[in-house]
């Protein structure tokens, strides 16, 4: 309905502009040399609005023309961008599917038709990564890197090269350079943090850890290798707040305090642990300042208060007890150790030292003896430390894996049933 109203309104405009022209007097005379033209006044008005649009349409058909290179360039741009956007789309797709050889092409096609820009560069180095050619991939990057909106992506690809063929020092330098160039990236400190652990920088490491890293190993570390003593025994200390039940933690710390003349909070420091989690590292350093096997025996019984009921008490109590001739009583400690389901090796040689020392040389402890060492061949393997990640075990705690340098992987536990999975050697 607003159409038809639009319309009479546009009709009725046009006729009382056509009824005004009609309407206008007198006569317009035009002369050319000898030639003479008149005209009515209306007639004339038409014929200059007839004039005026011819050349107005002139004037654009001449325009077409003269912007004909232009048009046709931006035509070509457009149509080269089109194809150029599938090439992109085509080699993301191929990129997902682990088409190499499509991934190349296409990468290429989109580079040649679009140009050196980040995505196209980005795109190529991939490409290349994955069919395997690391110059090409390198090349890329590099030329990303030189990128002032793309260095990120570049150092990042140089980065994950560098990685895979293991040149850690490269690896370290390149890092930097993407932390400079995207400062405070989640990869990228993740990366930071594996290249620190693999060095061996605890310190860095530690500062670089997230919430979700073992925090009281990379403490225990970093206060090791710290030379000045105060910041060694503050770390050592936030080690042993954060995880008292980790062994190395509170040997690391109680250490700093003996080196100090601190023996009293030392001890504190380890009974705590102690009653958290027993290690027999732990009962050898409380026990270390004590030489006398009756005062060794009475250090051993205060230590094992902390955590009456634990094998590892009872084991404790039946060693030192045993080497101060308190053979009865570290029968007692062993069999009771026993009886709460413990067989391992150490036990049964620990029973065939009790029988040794009580029956001696004869044969009742000869027969003991072979009896207990017989199921010693048997029993469950000692505790040791292994890597919760690998599982290989190792002779001594560190903050990382020597195998496979997973931080804070290493717990003191019995080893699997042989042929869960293959056990390696033991790793120093």
């Amino acid at each position: 309905m607003r159409r038809v109203i639009y319309f009479l309104v546009a009709c009725v405009l046009v006729l009382a502009f056509a009824w005004f022209l009609a309407g206008l007097p007198g006569q317009i005379t035009a002369q050319f040399g000898d030639t003479t033209v008149q005209a009515a006044t209306p007639v004339a008005a038409v014929a200059l609005l007839l004039l005026l649009v011819i050349l107005a349409i002139l004037y654009r058909i001449l325009a077409a023309l003269f912007g004909l290179p232009r048009r046709t360039g931006a035509w070509r741009s457009r149509r080269r961008r089109r194809a150029g956007d599938v090439a992109v789309t085509r080699a993301l797709v191929a990129l997902a599917a682990g088409d190499k050889a499509d991934a190349r092409r296409e990468a290429g096609k989109a580079r040649t038709l679009l140009g050196d820009n980040a995505q196209t560069l980005l795109l190529v180095a991939e490409a290349g990564r994955l069919a395997g050619r690391d110059d090409e991939a390198a090349n890329a990057f590099r030329e990303l890197a030189e990128r002032r909106d793309a260095a990120f992506l570049g150092y990042r690809g140089l980065l994950r090269q560098a990685l895979a063929r293991e040149d850690w020092q490269e690896a370290a330098a390149l890092a930097r350079r993407a932390e400079a160039a995207q400062p405070g990236a989640a990869w990228l400190r993740h990366e930071r943090f594996r290249l620190a652990v693999h060095a061996g920088n605890w310190a860095e490491a530690l500062e670089l850890a997230d919430a979700e890293a073992p925090r009281a190993a990379l403490a225990v570390a970093a206060a090791e290798a710290e030379p000045d003593a105060s910041r060694g025994l503050k770390l050592a200390q936030g080690a042993w707040q954060q995880d008292a039940s980790l062994t190395p933690a509170a040997l690391t710390y109680a250490g700093r305090l003996r080196r100090d003349g601190r023996e009293k909070r030392a001890q504190a420091v380890i009974r705590q642990s102690w009653a958290a989690s027993p290690h027999p590292d732990l009962a050898e350093f409380a026990l270390a300042p004590v030489s006398d096997p009756l005062g060794r025996v009475k250090a051993a019984r205060q230590l094992a208060e902390a955590n009456p009921g634990h094998v590892e008490s009872r084991l404790l109590l039946a060693r030192t007890e045993l080497n101060a001739g308190l053979v009865g009583e570290a029968r007692h400690q062993a069999e009771a150790a026993r009886e709460t389901g413990l067989n391992q090796r150490r036990l049964w040689l620990l029973l065939a030292d009790i029988e040794e020392a009580e029956h001696g040389d004869t044969e009742a402890g000869r027969s003991a003896q072979r009896e207990a060492l017989r199921h010693a061949a048997s029993a469950d393997p000692d505790p040791v430390w292994q890597c919760t990640v690998c599982h290989t075990p190792h002779r001594s705690w560190a903050a990382a894996c020597r195998s496979c340098e997973a931080p804070g992987s290493l717990k003191w536990t019995t080893p699997e049933t042989p042929g869960a999975y293959p056990v390696p050697a033991l790793r120093e």
